[in-house]
């Protein structure tokens, strides 16, 4: 089975400092793979480098079989990659319809976007859909600003996935999370992974461990092991590493 995401040796450096350095693994389809690392061992970065926000100094991206190293992020997202952010970003003076609308309007052919609003068809069905399946029903009028800030996470996953991507790029969703919120969110994940590759960071191991198929263990910018969560929880350079013991 082809990886939806190939990342091959894949660095970056600032000022000398190599942020990334060489890093390569897959995602493959409908599965959760995670990278942990501790604070400034680059994971961030590497998801810059791969949705397109940085250009990688070395290495390749390639989604779907195809080289799209280097491409900005509006290309990425045409060639099926979908991202949220470790702040949430979302428009906080549109409500929850009109932000899953605009990210929606992608599906819709470039002839139709001049057109009006209610002749979206294709944008509405879709905004439709994700309001049932994230439970926003109640909340489509509200100001995304007004919402709680659990609510906020869980209508940016939404918004990354309005334009039906193949992969969805999740950076820490849980922070800030209240324990119930982090338990919904991670149910959410895994659920969502049925029908979408998903590239995950996060910083709640037990989440971590609970609900991935693969994991990418980042440290100093070089990946440190890789491997089911049994694997790596046994790894002892990982416990050295990033728990702090060997």
């Amino acid at each position: 089975m082809t990886a939806v995401l190939e990342v091959q040796g894949l660095g970056v450096a600032f000022g000398g400092i190599r942020a990334v350095d060489g890093v390569s693994f897959s995602a493959e389809p409908n599965a959760i793979t995670t990278v942990i690392g501790p604070n400034g061992a680059g994971k961030s970065t590497l998801f810059n480098l791969i949705s397109g926000l940085i250009r990688p100094h070395s290495g390749r991206v390639m989604l779907g079989g195809v080289d799209r190293t280097g491409c900005a992020p509006y290309l990425m997202q045409r060639a099926g990659l979908g991202r949220s952010f470790q702040i949430t970003n979302l428009f906080f003076e549109l409500t929850v319809f009109e932000n899953l609308r605009l990210a929606a309007q992608r599906l819709e052919a470039a002839n139709r976007l001049l057109l009006p609003v209610r002749r979206s068809g294709l944008a509405l069905a879709r905004v439709e859909t994700l309001i049932e399946r994230f439970s926003l029903a109640s909340k489509i009028g509200e100001l995304a600003g007004a919402l709680s800030h659990g609510e906020q996470r869980r209508l940016e996953i939404a918004v990354a996935l309005a334009a039906e991507p193949s992969i969805l790029l999740l950076d820490e969703p849980t922070q800030g999370m209240s324990h119930a919120d982090t338990a919904d969110t991670a149910n959410l994940i895994r659920a969502l992974s049925r029908d979408v590759t998903i590239l995950l960071i996060e910083h709640d191991i037990g989440v971590v461990m609970d609900i991935s198929n693969h994991i990418v263990v980042m440290h100093q910018g070089k990946k440190l092991a890789e491997g089911a969560p049994a694997v790596v929880r046994a790894d002892p350079a990982v416990k050295a590493a990033y728990f702090g013991h060997a």
